[in-house]
């Protein structure tokens, strides 16, 4: 298109955020000040849980989920090998090992059935947590999940990132948003640039447990707490409880998610808006995440199958079209094949990983760059 390029993802940025940003860069406190808590409560507000948590990033807010949820070294937690790596690095930050969990073929979500199959294949106890994936924006159903896990004492920690505002519907007729603690002990967003909410970096992780509460906020900021003043103390007094992080989101950036959060419905609107055309476009001919009747996908990306992905991911860059590839498997990395996973065979997930490709999806996205988009992908797919 005249040599724009058209990203996968880009944030929208307008003129109140910068205006709230402005505002608080003259204000007293640029760090450790009232938009934190601000941002907390107008997050708890939109997901429907009782607590947030605002932290730098969502890797610091996946550390802080595992740890809370009591990872000890050496314990197995199971996740999905489609994700970003921080899903799974998290437990390794915590000396923990992980364990992956093949993906559904059409939702591209953790296989209930394949989790079961792990679980039960070793003693009871060889595993402590679950960190499910809502991939692409796809809610898991955690209230099956939550069955499994309780049956095996197991915790939950949803790693909800790509999907603010997402809602599967359980077997009452209940929508149950993303994050709101129904479920999972917690849940964890990201305010990454491409994500729903841009932070620039950020994260928020999300319980109804206030004990867990409690312990990420001291986590959070090193360890370090003033509520146990003693009267024999002045205002300078704290007390380092437990080896903690600095893993704090600053007020500079809460004012920004403040008026990114504010916007979200209609992100949220438009994001249904260029799926639906996508969907009516490439039915039956492009292959699609599949999503069930009852849940709402906040559709952070687009995801299709195409057998000659590096072929049309290589056309779609020379027209200006940067598809991307969401993700490669984590178990195939590197660094997790030098530390044992080698012999690892998640067929699924190879064979997603083979196919994927990523699509334009973000609010800002116009109708005529979308046209060229799915023109350039059925003149190219097989």
């Amino acid at each position: 298109m005249d040599g724009k390029i058209i990203p996968y993802g880009r944030q929208f940025i307008d003129e109140r955020d910068i205006e709230e940003v402005s505002k608080t860069l003259l204000a007293d406190f640029l760090t450790q000040g009232p938009k934190i808590q601000e941002f907390e409560k107008a997050f708890c507000d939109f997901i429907g849980c009782k607590y947030a948590v605002a932290v730098n990033n969502a890797t610091a807010g996946l550390h802080l989920a595992v740890l809370a949820c009591g990872l000890k070294e050496g314990q197995r937690v199971i996740t999905t090998p489609i994700t970003f790596a921080a899903s799974a690095n998290c437990v390794r930050y915590g000396q923990g090992e992980v364990w992956f969990a093949d993906i559904d073929p059409d939702t591209f979500l953790i296989d209930v059935k394949a989790l079961r199959e792990l679980i039960e294949s070793k003693e009871n106890g060889f595993f402590s947590g679950i960190i499910p994936v809502d991939f692409a924006g796809l809610p898991v159903n955690l209230e099956e999940l939550r069955s499994l896990a309780d049956e095996y004492g197991l915790w939950i920690v949803e790693d909800a990132c790509h999907a603010p505002g997402g809602y599967f519907t359980d077997s009452s007729g209940v929508k149950q948003k993303c994050g709101n603690g129904v479920f999972a002990e917690c849940s964890v967003f990201s305010f990454h640039p491409v994500k729903h909410i841009a932070c620039g970096e950020g994260g928020m992780i999300t319980t109804n447990n206030p004990e867990i509460y409690s312990k990420l906020s001291l986590l959070r900021s090193h360890g370090i707490t003033k509520d146990d003043m003693s009267q024999n103390h002045g205002g300078w007094f704290y007390e380092m409880k437990e080896l903690g992080f600095n893993y704090r989101l600053t007020d500079i950036q809460c004012a920004l998610g403040i008026t990114q959060l504010e916007k979200l419905p209609n992100s949220l609107k438009r994001r249904q808006e260029i799926a639906d055309k996508y969907i009516k476009a490439f039915e039956g001919k492009v292959e699609y995440q599949a999503t069930s009747p009852g849940d709402y996908n906040a559709y952070h990306l687009f995801v299709i199958l195409a057998n000659n992905r590096k072929a049309l991911y290589d056309i779609l860059r020379k027209e200006g079209i940067y598809a991307q590839i969401h993700y490669i498997p984590v178990h195939t990395l590197p660094y997790y094949q030098n530390i044992g996973y080698g012999d690892a065979r998640l067929e699924n997930s190879e064979s997603y990983y083979s196919r994927c490709l990523s699509l334009p999806m973000f609010p800002t996205l116009t109708n005529e760059e979308q046209d060229f988009v799915i023109a350039k992908v059925l003149e190219n797919y097989a």
